[in-house]
């Protein structure tokens, strides 16, 4: 006996629709992980979207969202260390980190409710939502 996959691609069942809820949830809280390991926050976003991407097409809206937040802050970060000679830039760090905190926080939430959400602030790079 023979089983085959009967499903329609175009309308993904709801375990499909639970993966991408799932995955694109821990893809936003992938962005904590530069707080314990400093590049991980980078690459741990990359490896969820590569190896996952094929798998859970709608994943790509969240991984741009997270790619703009990632690059923004590190130019918002560049800023912070220039305007450290003034001391101003410690404080740009700091808000850096928390709005991290908070943004990725925000946006898994929005993920596992099924929702894409632009972080404020960021640098619109990638995608055309």
């Amino acid at each position: 006996m023979t089983e085959f996959d009967d499903r329609d691609p175009m309308n993904p069942s709801p375990l499909d629709s639970k993966d991408l809820r799932l995955w694109s949830m821990l893809l936003h809280l992938s962005l904590l992980a530069g707080f314990v390991v400093p590049v991980a926050g980078l690459v741990v976003p990359i490896v969820i979207y590569v190896v996952k991407k094929d798998d859970l097409p709608g994943l790509e809206a969240h991984f741009n969202v997270v790619i703009n937040w990632i690059l923004s802050a590190l130019i918002y970060g560049l800023i912070g260390v220039i305007l450290m000679l003034i001391l101003i830039g410690f404080v740009v760090l700091w808000a850096i980190a928390i709005l991290t905190l908070i943004f990725s926080i925000i946006g898994a939430i929005k993920a596992n409710d099924g929702e894409v959400w632009e972080y404020p602030l960021s640098i619109r790079f990638f995608g055309r939502r």
